[in-house]
């Protein structure tokens, strides 16, 4: 029987591992991060043994932060990019020095030698890329203010590796003889660096649109995909050759391709890609974490976890302040920087190379890092339960609950775009009603307009009786919770049942809840909303208003009896499912009538 190769042996047990931890992880509300951590550690030395070659997979994996650096540069064109150049060296070079700085401080204070302290600084004030960026992409925080100042020092922090590197042979044991470089071959350096980097610029201004062009013009979509990997290696390598960040070059390439109208095409072609070495690059690092440095110092381990860490957090926490960051988006954009990064691991290892510290202080230094990687993810999902609720609190205005008996035969409960829409018709109508809502921020900018909206739950039976629903002749529920809005409704029949009660629904699924209820007056939010939009579309394309008005009127008029016949079966997803089937090919057929009839009776 043929040896099975162990490459194959390796790829059946990183896709097994994954596939069992991540989606496990996002079911426990974890996230993904944590599951391919997870699965590197089950799968890695300290587990149960099944891969051994980490640091192979680890620089493989290293690829899947590169692609994803050139995806987000695909987002950013040059324009953009410039806008950010404050923030980048500014906040950067902040965050930067003000870390090191305070963890210099920190380990020199504890007795650790300048030159170590310094190092070991510097290279954990370094944050993670892959985990930040991954966690952007995951809430769709690029377009806020955070995730753009976030985005902007990772960035900057990329440049900082290099004189980080640069720096080391000083700090070192390194002879002079050996440390001494000649001006010819600093020269050297200088001019291939400022070639790579021009290189890149003009060859993506002149060059890559061309080419793409000449190979879309094949029609094969597999070696458009093949160049599209051409190209992110290409670039990645050349800066890896001048000792450039990899990750940066892929980004400046992204950049310069940002208005090219083969984008989204790119785009689609390198995320699967950049997804799954991106994964591997999470599972490489749990593989990483060498438990047995960890299991002979345990104590010393987890103090310079946790003293990195609260040094980090407070520096990055002051400096989100400074920059005037939305209250609410503190502690997610200091915990996105706080951990170590995977530039640490070069640091270093480089820094034992230049004989700054030996090989056992960078081992215990890596496995820090690597840790803090680990738990980064853990603190983010305990942020999101416990602290972020509790932040969103504090930092709306605090208003008094309503207290005053209303008598308006009106009671809109809950005053966003739907709500307002109805508040304002009233009033135009002088009719007056009684409006409550329990999102402070929203009433404060409702009363600067001059509404009288009173703060309270409207799912509390004391603040309905306040507001007046003994007296009340109808209920407006017009919440943005579904779960509110079935409270307020069960609440009603059960204490208030004269009320007349008129509902939004936000979907069918709420609209079939609210039936189940008995309710009977019902509105879609989008539903009219975009009948509208559908008949200018008709109009547009030719058809005549009359013709566009019937149509819609026909659609509207069939759906909603549609829905009535579905409610029965709401239950049975697979009955519903046949109703709906063969409701949407009952109207196809009655308007194909409908046109067929117009045709041939045009007046009519």
């Amino acid at each position: 029987m043929e040896h099975t190769p162990t490459w194959l042996i390796n790829s059946f047990v990183y896709l097994s591992a994954a596939v069992i931890a991540v989606p496990l992880s996002r079911a426990l509300g974890l996230g993904s991060i944590i599951g391919y951590l997870a699965a590197g550690m089950a799968i890695g030395p300290w587990g149960l043994g099944l891969v051994t070659n980490v640091e192979d997979i680890l620089h493989f994996a290293e690829f899947g932060v590169v692609l994803m650096l050139f995806l987000v540069g695909l987002e950013l064109d040059p324009k953009r990019l410039w806008s950010l150049r404050r923030p980048i060296f500014g906040w950067g070079t902040a965050q930067v020095l003000g870390c090191t700085a305070a963890l210099f401080a920190a380990a020199w204070a504890l007795g650790t030698p300048w030159q170590i302290a310094l190092v070991a600084a510097l290279g954990l004030a370094l944050s993670s890329t892959a985990i930040a960026l991954q966690v952007i992409g995951e809430r769709s925080l690029l377009p806020t203010n955070s995730g753009q100042a976030a985005f902007s020092i990772l960035l900057f922090q990329d440049v900082a590796v290099i004189p980080v590197l640069a720096l080391l042979p000083l700090l070192g044991g390194i002879s002079e003889a050996e440390m001494a470089l000649t001006t010819m071959d600093r020269a050297q350096i200088a001019i291939k660096i400022i070639a790579v980097v021009i290189s890149i610029v003009v060859g993506g201004r002149l060059a890559l649109r061309p080419l793409f062009r000449w190979i879309a013009r094949s029609k094969t979509p597999e070696i458009f995909t093949a160049a599209s990997l051409l190209l992110v290696v290409g670039i990645a390598s050349l800066m890896q050759l001048v000792g450039l960040s990899m990750a940066l070059g892929a980004f400046l390439g992204g950049v310069l391709l940002a208005e090219s109208e083969y984008r989204r095409e790119l785009e689609t072609n390198l995320e699967p890609f950049k997804g799954l070495l991106l994964g591997l690059f999470f599972i490489a690092v749990g593989m990483g974490i060498d438990f047995g440095v960890l299991a002979h110092a345990p104590l010393r381990m987890a103090a310079i976890v946790a003293g990195f860490l609260l040094v980090k957090l407070l520096v990055i926490f002051g400096l989100a302040r400074a920059m005037d960051l939305p209250f609410q988006e503190r502690p997610v954009f200091t915990l996105l920087l706080a951990q170590g990064g995977e530039f640490a691991f070069v640091v270093f290892q480089a820094a034992v190379g230049a004989r700054v510290f030996s090989a056992e202080v960078a081992s215990l230094l890596i496995g820090a890092v690597t840790l803090s990687m680990l738990v980064s993810p853990l603190l983010l999902v305990a942020v999101d339960k416990w602290l972020l609720p509790r932040y969103a609190r504090n930092g709306k205005p605090r208003l008094q609950e309503i207290s005053e008996p209303q008598n308006a035969p009106v009671i809109l409960a809950g005053f966003g775009r739907y709500g307002q829409i109805i508040g304002r018709l009233l009033l135009a109508q002088g009719v007056p009603a009684t409006v409550l809502d329990n999102d402070a921020q929203m009433i404060e900018a409702a009363r600067t307009q001059g509404y009288q909206v009173h703060y309270g739950d409207p799912t509390r039976m004391d603040l309905l009786r306040i507001a007046g629903a003994d007296q009340a002749r109808v209920l407006v529920i017009a919440v943005n919770s579904v779960d509110a809005s079935l409270a307020i409704v069960d609440l009603a029949k059960q204490t208030f049942p004269h009320l007349q009660l008129v509902v939004r629904a936000r979907d069918v699924a709420h609209w079939n809840a609210l039936r189940a209820r008995g309710v009977q007056r019902i509105e879609r939010e989008m539903f009219e909303g975009s009948l509208k939009s559908g008949l200018s579309v008709l109009e547009l394309l030719g058809q005549t208003p009359q013709e566009a008005h019937r149509a819609v009127n026909s659609f509207r008029t069939h759906n909603l009896a549609l829905l009535e016949k579905m409610h029965p079966h709401h239950k049975d997803r697979a009955k519903m499912i046949a109703v709906a089937r063969q409701g949407r090919q009952e109207l196809e057929e009655q308007m194909a009538r409908e046109r067929e009839e117009r045709a041939q009776n045009p007046a009519a």
